[in-house]
């Protein structure tokens, strides 16, 4: 469920070597501060698979095999090199680590996750099924969620710890909304209709008084299963990200 985790999990039972896409020009698998853990024989993550990921995979090999091996950076051209389909060049940074040196390997995540393109901010009002469905899927996403509920001790304990889920009690839940991060995708879905109504409510207000949130959301999808709700709505949010990242055309209206 945590990356992180098994990483540290990882380096707990053997030396490592942590490789981060440092620079990217051109069309490349996965952007900047993308990183995976390199073991004698595991791997944690990835930096988007192909003959790129093979390649860093046995040049980090290669640093574990010499003894204080220091940090190396290297050049890939995807196309010339490598005959990957992508065309553009990438440069990763592999820094070996010594096994159970796991505040070097936190302290790697935490520059990494610096130079990732800022993550999603989420708020989900509803710790239901459709809502445990939802976390499952937008904890494994470049995404910051935080999940509201008016029932206390509702959310499952492997949550509470998760780095970038945090769970609230809130009663009344449309209490939570003042303090909700600017801009973030509201979901909306409760356990009660009434609920629902007091949040989607709270939120036009803050939108009337603030305008800083960009998405409120009480999806209506066809499939009643958990599982189809939250691959429904988590595409959605998928969709609407790609959408901001796109510059506006000349000459287009607001």
């Amino acid at each position: 469920m945590n990356t992180l985790q098994t990483a540290c999990d990882t380096l707990a039972a053997a030396p490592a070597c942590w490789v981060e896409v440092l620079k990217a020009q051109g069309s490349v698998p996965r952007g900047v501060g993308t990183w995976m853990l390199v073991s004698a024989d595991a791997l944690v993550g990835t930096i988007g698979g192909g003959h790129l990921e093979f390649q860093a995979m046995d040049q980090a090999r290669a640093l574990l095999a010499t003894a204080d091996s220091p940090a190396l950076e290297q050049r890939y051209a995807l196309g010339p090199s490598l005959g990957q389909c992508c065309g553009g060049v990438v440069w990763l940074r592999f820094t070996p680590l010594v096994r159970g040196d796991q505040a070097a390997l936190r302290a790697l995540a935490e520059g990494s996750r610096a130079r990732l393109a800022p993550p999603m901010e989420v708020a989900l009002f509803g710790a239901g099924h459709v809502g445990h469905a939802l976390v499952r899927l937008l904890a494994t996403l470049p995404c910051r969620l935080l999940w509201v509920d008016s029932r206390d001790a509702v959310f499952a304990p492997q949550w509470l710890a998760a780095p970038d889920v945090v769970c609230e009690h809130s009663a009344p839940v449309e209490a939570a909304v003042a303090d909700l991060a600017p801009h973030s995708q509201v979901l909306i879905m409760s356990f009660s209709h009434a609920e629902d109504l007091e949040v989607v409510a709270a939120c036009l207000q803050r939108q009337r008084q603030r305008g800083d949130l960009d998405f409120i959301g009480l999806p209506g999808i066809t499939g009643k299963e958990p599982e189809v709700i939250a691959v429904s709505v988590t595409a959605q949010l998928l969709q609407r990200a790609e959408a901001e990242k796109k510059p506006p055309q000349a000459g287009a209206g607001s």
